[in-house]
């Protein structure tokens, strides 16, 4: 498929989530992690289309040595530094070991972002020398941004005092709005930080036929059931929904998509081609975080 400038443009709000290319990742996933020549096709396709940005985490299995081997020229990546144990005692010499290794797996000399994975860690006794290691990773230019991987808005309340990130990365979608009902994406944006969002698919979960959905998600049946219909009378695709709504906020930077293959990120980018998306009903907006937040789903 050939793009036009324009459509890069938009395209270009999109960075390609890579947890699926180092480890088996999401609710919806059948087929397990994604081998490495379909990793290689996805990337070369994301660009094409005038993607530049990549998510991973350290924490995603052989995701960066995934990256590193396909190569990475051309691509800003963001990556994440994982909770430090309770008995590290230099924690700056762990940070700078940690963030080394990280680029050595990528293969790249600099990090477009490095965030936290468990940015309420600051608030701990070591917290100071946390946020002081990553300022001076920054200052070496070994990272350009630094910043938070957060999984509530709640987490900002406390962090905002006392540590200002660069770039702030939230799950957003249809049923968790809450980055944008508390207020937080607004004063991001006046305070000229950078957001990044998430879990636009919530895992796959948004996507699911209903035959398909595990049955501990049946308590919430009414709202599969409203989001079915609403779908249907839309006529829309559930997809284009996601993303639409995610891309009709100029205040989000970058909009991170997770795929399994090139088809699936072909849908997603037909989406964003999309010029003016058709928005979910405030009706679909929940706050139950056994819901909304992927970690709970074990405990139901």
């Amino acid at each position: 498929m050939i793009w036009c400038e324009h459509d890069k443009s938009r395209l270009r709000r999109l960075a390609l989530g890579t947890a699926q290319f180092g480890m088996v990742y999401g609710i919806s996933n059948q087929d397990g992690q994604v081998g490495h020549q379909e990793v290689a096709s996805i990337m070369r396709h994301a660009k094409a289309a005038g993607m530049d940005t990549l998510d991973t985490a350290m924490a995603y299995g052989d995701s960066e040595l995934c990256l590193g081997s396909i190569g990475l020229t051309g691509w800003r990546v963001i990556t994440k530094l994982p909770s430090f144990l309770e008995t590290c005692r230099d924690i700056t010499a762990w940070v700078r070991k940690e963030v080394e290794d990280s680029l050595v797996r990528l293969n790249i000399s600099c990090l477009a972002g490095l965030l936290l994975h468990a940015p309420m860690q600051l608030l701990k006794p070591e917290g100071t020398a946390l946020f002081k290691a990553l300022v001076q990773l920054r200052e070496q230019r070994m990272v350009e941004k630094i910043g938070f991987s957060i999984y509530s808005p709640d987490e900002l309340d406390a962090l905002w005092q006392d540590f200002r990130p660069d770039l702030i990365q939230s799950p957003l979608n249809v049923l968790d709005r809450r980055l944008v009902s508390s207020g937080w994406l607004k004063r991001l944006q006046a305070a000229g930080i950078e957001v990044h969002v998430r879990s636009l698919f919530l895992q796959g979960l948004l996507l699911m036929k209903p035959s398909a959905r595990p049955e501990k998600f049946k308590r919430w049946q009414p709202l599969w059931e409203h989001w079915a219909a609403w779908l249907d009378e839309q006529n829309l695709s559930p997809i284009t929904v996601c993303v639409g709504y995610a891309m009709s906020m100029p205040e989000l930077s970058r909009i991170i998509v997770g795929v399994d293959s090139k088809q699936q990120l072909d849908e997603i980018l037909l989406a964003v081609a999309k010029q003016s998306p058709v928005l979910p009903p405030d009706a679909l907006a929940v706050e139950d975080i056994d819901l909304i937040t992927p970690s709970h789903w074990n405990r139901l």
